[in-house]
């Protein structure tokens, strides 16, 4: 009877080890649970994307992984498909804060509040020190942007920035606000990469407030 109990114990060490084993040297996708924050780039969550979404990285169900993540940015699909077309997104909101001249929170119906840079323009800068016409900048803004704002996103363009803001248009009551702000000489025309959609009409307007010495072109001499 001892020898059957210690043939038994050692069956079981045995299946203990080899247990331990098989944990030791398995994959990292079996042993836990991805989400986005395990990735620094876009780029790297669509390579794992791209092996299949048992993880929901794709959220929304555009071939996309993570888009709130910082680039480098890729839309390779599984098997060398193209991509699909960038898609435009709209919705209505109503701000809850201006952050500067370029930068407001809106908050989304049943998505929260979402950070907004708006698209195709630049501000001076009013933190990590002020520059000139930056609070003019600020404080028009404020008053432009006020109630129920219009978003719309611009399929030649990037979603979201390197720290994750939305890049939109944004209007009220169907004024184009960052074309107000070129316009009145508060915000230069600001290109990443190809020109956004509504490039023409932003640079006709800076180039008349630029002549006409219009807000911080006429007090700073610059934007």
């Amino acid at each position: 009877m001892a020898g059957v109990k210690s043939l038994l114990t050692i069956t079981i060490a045995a299946l203990t080890i080899a247990a331990l084993g098989l944990l030791a040297f398995a994959s990292p996708s079996a042993a836990r649970d991805y989400d986005c924050s395990d990735f620094s780039t876009q780029a790297q969550a669509q390579k794992y994307l791209l092996k299949g979404d048992p993880y929901r990285l794709d959220s929304n169900s555009d071939g996309v992984a993570c888009e709130s993540l910082p680039c480098p940015c890729s839309t390779a699909r599984p098997g060398g498909k193209p991509p699909l077309p960038p898609k435009e997104v709209r919705f209505s909101g109503r701000v809850v804060n201006v952050v500067d001249g370029d930068t407001i929170d809106v908050r989304r119906a049943g998505r929260g509040i979402v950070r907004i840079r708006i698209l195709g323009i630049d501000t001076p800068e009013v933190y990590g020190g002020v520059e000139c016409g930056g609070r003019n900048a600020s404080a028009l803004m404020k008053r432009l942007a006020r109630g129920r704002l219009r978003v719309v996103t611009d399929p030649r363009q990037p979603k979201r920035d390197r720290y994750g803001r939305l890049l939109a248009y944004v209007s009220r009551d169907g004024a184009d606000l960052g074309r107000v702000m070129v316009s009145k000489g508060r915000a230069k025309v600001y290109v990443v990469g190809s020109r956004f959609s509504r490039f023409a009409p932003y640079k006709r307007a800076e180039r008349i407030a630029r002549l006409d010495s219009r807000g911080t072109w006429g007090t700073c001499g610059s934007i």
